[in-house]
């Protein structure tokens, strides 16, 4: 390993973040590097859940009176200082799938416009941002285009309305340059949605700063609202009046309890909600959230980059012994997680690594990624996972048959 233990237990004395780890339920044994899909569960959680669990008993439909109905805008706020919004401009509700659908039907009618335009979905990104895009297209009558991965964007924005980018590449870990490609989208007379899924949570986002209208995102990966967390959308205060969005559920209507019969869209971001949302759900992503007010996003970040770069150094020689390449950006052009690919042995050598405790994620073809949640792990964690890599690829380890059985879920 280039850095020795000791200096690593060094760093961790000194790292400002430290106190967050214990707020954590980590299993023991387990070094987690895969929080760039699920993150981990916050100790305060259970006892969230439990309590909404206690007030649907004691309280029954009461509840909804009670902290349950306006939970997507409370939390919104609590989520909008974590990536650069103000009060009222995020709603936590659904899912990415569901939020990109409408961000898509409001910005289209809201640009009013006779040649509609296209929609320009990015190739390579996460799959979803994509197949929502389609569908959208072939319901509505609109042109689906794709960016070519690695093309220059400004090349493909003539005639396209909406252009949907990921800010942090979900394969690569490439981070996106949200204020000049914001800039350079509008100057084309389009918009942008900026799908936060990997970067909300692992690095400093500024909405307002880059001059970002609309965005969406999760909150199981970085910010810990557990498996199947709702999501969050954004639509800056300048642009939330422009008419509806496709999915007019009752409780996006500007009087929901008044059981008109015709729907007429709320005046704030409440309209981008739809129907009944789980309390519990809500209750522990609020359990995530309400720690993010402490977290200085600046040493966030600084730790992040550190992580993963004594992940990587630490195995320079054995990447290209080996046969794996390193796909990670630099520091400063990458998110929060290391990209490796092995196109034969990758599937195995995530498996081997799992079973020794250190769990990593896999995507075809052949890629391992590591995601590093700068709140719950420290630089030994790191270290060591390092030396368990090292380990499993030059023993062997990896070549085991039972590391190569599939599952459903990779």
């Amino acid at each position: 390993m280039s850095v020795s233990l000791d200096r690593v237990r060094e760093l961790d004395r000194h790292d400002p973040l430290a106190g967050f780890k214990p707020l954590f339920a980590l299993p023991d044994g387990v070094i987690y590097l895969d929080g760039n899909s699920l993150g981990a569960q916050p100790t305060a959680a259970r006892e969230a859940v439990a309590a909404t669990l206690d007030q649907w008993r004691d309280e029954l439909i009461g509840g909804w009176n009670q902290g349950w109905f306006d939970a997507p805008e409370r939390l919104g706020n609590r989520l909008a200082p974590v990536i650069g919004a103000h009060d009222g401009e995020v709603v936590v509700t659904d899912n990415i799938t569901l939020n990109l659908f409408k961000l898509l039907g409001y910005i289209l009618e809201r640009r009013g416009d006779g040649n509609r335009g296209a929609v320009l979905s990015e190739g390579g990104n996460f799959p979803t941002d994509g197949y929502i895009a389609q569908g959208f297209c072939r319901l509505g009558g609109v042109e689906h285009r794709v960016l070519p991965e690695g093309a220059e964007l400004a090349e493909h924005l003539d005639g396209v309305a909406v252009v949907v980018l990921s800010q942090v590449n979900y394969r690569t870990g490439r981070l996106r340059d949200m204020a000049a490609t914001t800039r350079r989208v509008h100057d084309a007379g389009a918009e942008v949605i900026w799908d936060l899924a990997h970067s909300a949570g692992a690095l400093p986002v500024d909405l307002a700063g880059s001059g970002a209208r609309y965005a969406v995102g999760c909150t199981y990966k970085y910010l810990n609202g557990g498996p199947g967390a709702p999501g969050f959308l954004y639509v800056h205060r300048d642009h939330q009046d422009g008419g509806w969005q496709p999915l007019s559920g009752w409780h996006g209507h500007a009087a929901p309890f008044a059981f008109d019969g015709d729907y007429a869209p709320a005046g704030d971001i409440t309209r981008f909600r739809t129907g009944t949302h789980s309390a519990l759900a809500y209750s522990a992503l609020e359990a995530s959230l309400s720690m993010w007010g402490d977290v200085d996003m600046a040493a966030l970040r600084e730790k992040s980059l550190a992580l993963g770069t004594l992940f990587r150094d630490g195995l320079a020689d054995l990447f290209e012994a080996h046969g794996i390449e390193d796909i990670t950006p630099p520091a400063g052009e990458r998110g929060s997680q290391v990209s490796l690919v092995d196109a034969d042995n990758g599937y195995a050598i995530v498996q081997a690594l799992i079973a020794r405790g250190v769990i990593g994620d896999y995507r075809e073809p052949g890629l391992m990624r590591f995601g590093f949640a700068p709140l719950y792990l420290s630089f030994e964690d790191v270290w060591q996972a390092a030396r368990h890599f090292r380990e499993v690829v030059e023993g062997g380890e990896y070549r085991e048959p039972r590391f190569h059985v599939r599952g459903a879920v990779t």
